[in-house]
């Protein structure tokens, strides 16, 4: 036999349990209400065309943001993954298809979004300009903008933008990704603008050749340009196939 003073304390407990704030049917309602969201992603694509370092705008048409600049981006899909959808928007806006994409940080401030609770993952991507045609219509109004010449943005976009920019000059001075901006023979004239052109200031040419040098993955083709108005310089290409085998086994060094 349970006390009685025991059996009336234990049904006190339970029926606070089953009326506190806090129990199953308190969060089923809250995931159904407050705690409901919708994911997007946005896209910021850079883009180098040899003089400036550029990002990939659309015209914004929802209020009370018309007639501002906007990164490329769209609601996620239920059926989607997070790449999935960064890759289908950037079909369906571009035309660009199987363009390597990166993800950065998630933008989640309640207020940055008109039409309600709307989280973004940001992602980005670097492509020269030349080598790829971007698909654009009326409706689209699709334009390269320097990044010297960002104005006020739609949304919380520029903070978006310059979160990804810092993640892209991180990424240019640890990784090799600006190689696939430059032709395959390339001068040390060429990588060094390339890399001011992002990077956004002035490099000591000493230093940079020396660093650049010292990870062993220039090829010196002992060729020099052809056809220039001034003194030709060598030419170079990078050792793509040392680079892969030298990441396999972990001795890879690339710090610019």
């Amino acid at each position: 036999m349970v006390p009685q003073k025991v059996f009336w304390g234990l049904l006190k407990f339970i029926y606070k349990t089953i009326n506190s704030k806090e129990n199953i049917n308190t969060w089923i309602r809250d995931l159904n209400s407050d705690a409901k969201s919708a994911v997007s992603v946005d896209c910021v694509i850079f883009g180098y065309d040899e003089k400036e370092l550029n990002v990939l705008s659309i015209d914004c048409n929802m209020p009370p943001h018309i007639g501002k600049k906007s990164l490329i981006g769209d609601l996620v899909k239920v059926h989607e993954t997070l790449d999935q959808a960064g890759q289908r928007i950037l079909k369906q806006r571009t035309g660009i298809e199987d363009l390597y994409m990166e993800q950065v940080s998630a933008f989640g401030n309640p207020n940055r979004h008109p039409l309600g609770r709307v989280i973004s993952i940001a992602y980005y991507s670097l492509l020269r300009i030349r080598n790829y045609e971007i698909v654009d219509n009326e409706d689209k109004h699709l334009e390269w903008i320097p990044i010297s010449k960002i104005n006020t943005l739609a949304f919380d976009h520029n903070e978006i933008l310059s979160v990804c920019l810092s993640r892209l000059r991180k990424r240019l001075k640890e990784r090799p990704i600006g190689f696939s901006l430059l032709p395959k023979k390339f001068t040390l004239i060429q990588l060094q603008k390339l890399y001011e052109i992002i990077l956004g200031f002035e490099l000591d040419k000493r230093n940079f050749r020396r660093k650049l040098h010292s990870t062993e993955l220039l090829i010196d083709l002992n060729e020099f340009q052809q056809d220039v108005s001034h003194r030709p310089a060598k030419l170079f290409s990078f050792d793509y196939e040392k680079y892969n085998a030298k990441k396999e086994k972990q001795t890879l060094k690339f710090d610019l």
